[in-house]
């Protein structure tokens, strides 16, 4: 007695060029957009499912497609502008310069990225603070992965492995420092340069380092 052959899988219908996959994604981006556009404009409490969907100009089934809950949304989009901000970062920071050189170019690609679109700043820095524990969590958790990078470029210039606690706690400090000083920059209508703000966070790092190697 022979078997039957399994039918065979029909490939999922392409409209456009795209397949079903594709679209999905395209929908994703498209809301992820739409939530940086209107939680930096209005902000993330002010805005709902709805509004979001139509900045995107989709219906309210593909925004559940992709995201649980609107805080889902928040937590996705916070995390994919902090992994571009922290390759920006870590892009920049440059194995041939000497300290104080590789300190104001990792400086430099961190403010320049946040501040050529103000959006990602408002995202990072403002919106997703207080929203709910996970979010706290998250975002004291990428403070201090930023902490770390500074603390490994230290040590790039020093003998040891690992970083003693005096200067774990300064790079906390300076991290906070610049986290603070940009959303001042934000709240008080973006008045100084970029540049000005790269110089006194590059003041800052500089003074630390030379006065924990002291």
């Amino acid at each position: 007695m022979t078997q039957n052959a399994a039918p065979q899988q029909r490939p999922g219908r392409r409209y456009s060029g795209l397949d079903a996959s594709e679209r999905t994604r395209q929908r994703r981006e498209a809301l992820l957009e739409a939530a940086l556009e209107l939680f930096a404009s209005q902000g993330y409490p002010a805005t709902s499912v709805k509004q979001l969907c139509r900045q995107a100009g989709l219906t309210e089934r593909y925004f559940y497609e992709s995201f649980r809950d609107r805080q889902a949304c928040l937590v996705t989009l916070y995390d994919e502008l902090i992994d571009r901000l922290r390759a920006a970062t870590v892009a920049a920071l440059d194995d041939e310069l000497e300290a104080d050189a590789v300190t104001w170019r990792g400086l430099s690609a961190f403010v320049e990225h946040l501040t050529a679109d103000t959006r990602r700043a408002r995202v990072i820095l403002l919106e997703v603070v207080g929203i709910s524990a996970e979010l706290e969590d998250r975002r004291h958790a990428v403070l201090r992965d930023f902490a770390e990078i500074t603390t490994a470029v230290w040590l790039r210039f020093d003998d040891q492995s690992a970083p003693t606690d005096r200067q774990r706690l300064a790079a906390v400090g300076l991290v906070g420092a610049v986290n603070h000083l940009l959303v001042d920059w934000l709240h008080r209508g973006q008045q100084e340069q970029p540049n000005d703000l790269v110089e006194t966070c590059s003041t800052l790092f500089e003074g630390a380092r030379k006065q924990l190697e002291a």
